[in-house]
């Protein structure tokens, strides 16, 4: 996959769970933006980590809403009084999926928070 395929499927998979959790407002999409920017760059200075685009934009756009926003997205695994985010594992690795960091439990791969529940 070249860089401008993978920034664009990072960007899209990124959206759908934006759309998935309903913050996708403008604001937020402008957060995956300067994402998108910032791992244009950093792609370009070492190319072989082009597979690992996604999870990267995931966890960039995730830390930008948890300073600006609050957690996101939220477990659904564990519900309860202490809510927390969901973490994006593998950290760096290809096909990254949404993990409950308390539990293990994968809840859905990046892009399919959507479909929760098949995260085979």
């Amino acid at each position: 996959m070249d860089l401008e395929q993978a920034l664009h499927a990072a960007r899209a998979l990124v959206l759908a769970d934006l759309t998935a959790g309903q913050v996708a407002q403008a604001d937020i999409v402008s957060l995956v933006e300067d994402a998108i920017a910032h791992r244009r760059w950093w792609v370009e200075q070492w190319p072989e980590g082009v597979e690992y685009v996604a999870g990267l934009v995931a966890q960039d756009v995730q830390d930008a809403l948890l300073e600006r926003y609050g957690r996101w997205p939220l477990c659904p695994v564990c519900v309860g009084d202490n809510p927390h985010a969901l973490d994006v594992e593998p950290e760096l690795g290809p096909d990254p999926h949404w993990v409950c960091g308390k539990t293990a439990v994968a809840v859905a791969r990046v892009g399919k928070l959507g479909q929760a529940g098949t995260a085979g």
